[in-house]
Parts: structure tokens; C-alpha cells; sequence
């Protein structure tokens, strides 16, 4: 028996995990470069988000059409995938569809029947996306960052998909002996004359069919952390983690808090036990101007976008013309983040000083300042990202560490200070108007 074919699979098998799994350790160690941040509340309620959101893709269907086709790629190409594991198990083991030995013939019928639909569905549906991205051209898919590297990034995993949709389906239509069991090939039987009828022949399109089947399903799954299509993987956590306090409630920071009891109550002694999560310590840095400066959670938010641009055509900012863009806030942070990765891989593990940050270098306070604070990109995205709380930490460090505000924002706080409301007029003064 020729061994050659099975050993050539497991070195492919091998090396494809093998590479994956060093860029998932990668992955995670640039998003626990972020500060820590303790989430372990409501555990029923975040499963539930999860199951709702991620699995469920209950924020996908608010814009129907969209949403329509995204599950049924969705669901077809995770259903699909469970035909690998026969393909595994054959080419390490010599066997040819070891389902069909194990499992009744009408059972296994059903799944390569329902397989070929769904791989006939998905093939569908991503079409409609490229002809969306490419002959339609939506506004969201048509936005300055969208250009480059993210447009094509979009166009090749429809490509990639398109392509390993019809290796499945040409994989069947070509194997003679599953065609002969008229069962299960239910789209691959109108595809088979198109190869005639030469054994050999088919005998070679099936097998090439087959090796580049799985090798492709292996490029695509190292393909995903350079893509912004991780999200298929990191949607689960992100949900599961997400904010589950009311959209418009903002943390208060603890520093700031415990000087404005004091402010209120002239009285009290500065040494004393602070109040309940307000700490004595004033951090290193007020807000954030690089990622490092972020939660976990943010970097977490960042490697999970899609890209899809439902923050951005929902931005007010925006629509009204401002620099602001929700989406390319998470850009900009998962690409100098990834930036960051490479600096301390250059430098054995440790960071060395690149003289740039997120804030400035990435990021505009034009864009920070133009946000509104009004959460619609946080409602709008579909697996539960955040892109406000990383503009208010950067406007927090803008404020507090370079007192940057803009001209209207300081005058303001000036008069808070000064006379205890936002106007400047004299606190003596501020009952006059019940005299008019």
C-alpha cells in the first residue's frame, strides 16, 4: 500500500493547525497587551447574548436583506464544514468516504444531500455580496478606509468562498462511485456530465478537487487573523463580554469622583477610607492615547470588527459630514495594535519605543471630538462592539492629560469651576432669571 498520499496529508494537516494555532498565541498576546479589566457579572445574561447575537444572528436580520443571505452563508459554511471531518479522517487514514461505512446509506445520503444544497445556497448568496461590494457599490462598502487592502480583503473571502463551494460540489459530481449510489447528490448530479464519462479522467478531477478542497480550507483558516473575517471566530467572546449596563450609562473615574466628594463636602478629611471602588492612587495616565493605554476589551473589539460599516451609516457625525467614522476608529485600532504585535516580535518580546500612538498618528481629535456620544454606532453594530468607549478614553487622556478640549468645552469647564455652572455669570447671580 502506498503510504506517500497519507503522509503528504498529515505534514499538510500538521503545518496548516500548527501555523494556526501560533497565530492564535499571537492573538491573544496582543489583546492582553490592553489593561485588565474584571468582567465575570451576569453570567445567564451574557450565554443568552451570546447564543442570541453570535449564534443566533438576531442583530444581523434588522436589515433583512443582508442579514438573509449572511445566515445562510453563515449557517451553510459551518454545516458544510462538517464534512471535513471525513476528509480528515480519509486522507489519514487511506479510506474513501468513511461516512459511508459507518453510517447507514440513506442517513448519509441525507447530509451530503443537505450539504450540496446548503454549498449551492451559500454559492448564492455570496454572489449577491460581491455584486453588493462591486456592481451596486453601497455607500458603507464605498467609505475612505475602504480602500486598499480592506476592499480587496472583502472581495477575497467571497473569492475564496466561491471557490471552495464549487471544489465541493465538482468533488461529488466526480466521484463515480457516489454518484453511482443515487443518493445524496442532489445538485452534483447535474453537474457530473459536464466531465463526461472517462474514468480516469474523473478519477484525476476528483482527487485534484479533493486536495484542494481541504488545503484551501486550512489557507482559509490561517487566512482569518490577517482578515477582517476573525470576527467568525471572536464573535462568540466579544458578545459574551459585551456591555450589558444602559447604553447611555458612562463609568465614572474613580480619581475624579473621590475629588468631586470632597469639592461637595469641604469638610472631609482627603486621607480618609475612600468611598466603595473609588481609590486612593491616581493611574499612570488619564484616558488612553495608544492601545496599550485600552481594556482587553477594546483590543478584543477591535480584532473582531467585520468591517461592515452598519456603525458608520448610522453615525450621525457622519452622515452630516464630520471626519468621524465608527469603523475606521476599530481600523485604526487593530492596525496599530497589529503594529505594536510586530514591534515586540522584532524586538524579543519586549516594546520598544516607535516614537508613534494610536492618538495623532491613527487617530484625529477632529474625529474624537466630531462623535456625539449618542451610541448609535454601539446599537448598529451586530456582534455587540463598542467603538464609543475607546473615543471617550481618548478624549478622556485629550482632556485630562493635554487639556486639549476644544475652545467651547474648556470655556465650560471653566465656569463649572469657577462658578459652579456652565455659564459665565457670577453664582450670586443665578436666580435672577426667576425675577424676569
Amino acid at each position: 500500500m502506498n503510504y506517500l498520499p497519507n503522509i503528504i496529508f498529515a505534514i499538510i494537516l500538521i503545518v496548516g493547525i500548527g501555523f494556526f494555532a501560533k497565530n492564535v498565541q499571537k492573538l491573544f498576546r496582543n489583546i492582553k497587551l490592553g489593561k485588565d479589566k474584571e468582567i465575570n457579572d451576569n453570567k445567564p445574561q451574557r450565554w443568552k447574548n451570546m447564543a442570541m447575537i453570535a449564534l443566533g444572528q438576531s442583530k444581523m436580520v434588522k436589515r433583512p436583506v443582508s442579514g438573509f443571505f449572511h445566515i445562510i452563508v453563515y449557517v451553510g459554511f459551518v454545516i458544510i464544514n462538517i464534512e471535513v471531518l471525513e476528509i480528515i479522517i480519509d486522507g489519514l487514514f487511506g479510506t474513501h468516504r468513511i461516512g459511508h461505512q459507518v453510517l447507514p446509506e440513506s442517513l448519509y445520503g441525507f447530509l451530503i444531500g443537505t450539504f450540496e444544497i446548503l454549498a449551492t445556497l451559500v454559492f448564492i448568496a455570496v454572489v449577491v455580496f460581491w455584486i453588493r461590494r462591486n456592481i451596486i457599490k453601497l455607500k458603507r462598502f464605498m467609505s475612505a478606509e475602504m480602500t486598499g487592502w480592506p476592499k480587496n480583503d472583502g472581495n477575497f473571502i467571497l473569492y475564496f468562498e466561491m471557490v471552495l463551494m464549487t471544489l465541493f460540489l465538482v468533488m461529488n459530481a466526480t466521484d463515480s462511485s457516489f454518484q453511482d449510489l443515487n443518493s445524496g447528490n442532489i445538485i452534483s448530479q447535474f453537474i457530473s456530465p459536464l466531465f463526461g464519462d472517462n474514468p480516469e479522467t474523473l478519477h484525476i478531477i476528483e482527487r485534484s478537487a479533493w486536495w484542494l478542497h481541504i488545503t484551501g480550507i486550512l489557507v482559509f483558516l490561517n487566512y482569518l487573523y490577517y482578515s477582517k473575517h476573525l470576527h467568525i471566530l471572536l464573535a462568540f467572546p466579544n458578545t459574551y463580554f459585551g456591555k450589558l449596563t444602559p447604553k447611555g450609562q458612562f463609568p465614572n473615574n474613580n480619581v475624579v469622583t473621590k475629588e468631586v466628594m470632597l469639592m461637595m463636602d469641604p469638610d472631609a478629611d482627603p486621607y480618609a477610607a475612600p468611598a466603595e471602588d473609588v481609590t486612593d492612587e491616581p493611574p499612570a495616565k488619564f484616558g488612553a492615547s495608544d492601545v496599550q493605554d485600552l481594556s482587553w476589551l477594546n483590543l478584543l473589539n477591535a480584532y473582531s470588527c467585520t468591517e461592515c460599516g452598519r456603525c458608520t451609516s448610522e453615525c450621525p457625525a457622519n452622515l452630516t459630514g464630520k471626519k468621524l467614522s465608527p469603523r475606521k476608529i476599530m481600523m485604526d485600532t487593530r492596525d496599530r495594535l497589529e503594529e505594536v504585535g510586530k514591534n515586540i516580535d522584532a524586538n524579543k518580546g519586549v516594546f520598544v519605543d516607535d516614537g508613534k500612538q494610536l492618538l495623532n498618528d491613527y487617530i484625529t481629535p477632529e474625529e474624537l471630538w466630531a462623535c456625539t456620544s449618542c451610541n448609535a454606532c454601539v446599537e448598529a453594530c451586530p456582534i455587540s462592539i463598542d467603538p464609543l468607549n475607546i473615543i471617550m478614553e481618548m478624549r478622556s487622556y485629550l482632556v485630562m492629560e493635554e487639556s486639549a478640549a476644544p475652545m467651547e468645552l474648556n470655556n465650560m469647564m471653566t465656569n463649572i469651576e469657577n462658578n459652579g455652572a456652565p455659564w459665565p455669570y457670577n453664582q450670586m447671580d443665578r436666580l435672577n432669571w426667576k425675577d424676569e
